[in-house]
């Protein structure tokens, strides 16, 4: 029987927040700041929660233009209605 070619379409997805590399970014970019022990998977969540927004307000965008896909111009629409939310 021959091995099958096809190469399986299914991805692993990491349950965990990569620590290690948000330390590191967090170390190179910002040198004197001092995190608590779970500060950087607070920073993790808060992005994973803006991506989240980000998304809704895009596909929202996207529904009202009547199109079908998610365009750069309906992103970063979203990006400034959820910066203007988030500032006042």
């Amino acid at each position: 029987m021959a091995v099958s070619t096809t190469v399986s379409q299914r991805k692993h997805i990491k349950r965990k927040a990569p620590r290690g590399f948000l330390k590191r970014v967090f170390k190179r970019q910002k040198p004197h700041l001092r995190l608590e022990t779970s500060g950087d998977l607070l920073m993790h969540l808060n992005c994973l929660l803006f991506v989240q927004r980000l998304a809704e307000e895009s596909r929202t965008n996207a529904c009202e233009n009547k199109c079908g896909v998610i365009k750069r111009e309906h992103v970063l629409a979203a990006a400034k209605v959820i910066l203007k939310k988030s500032r006042g």
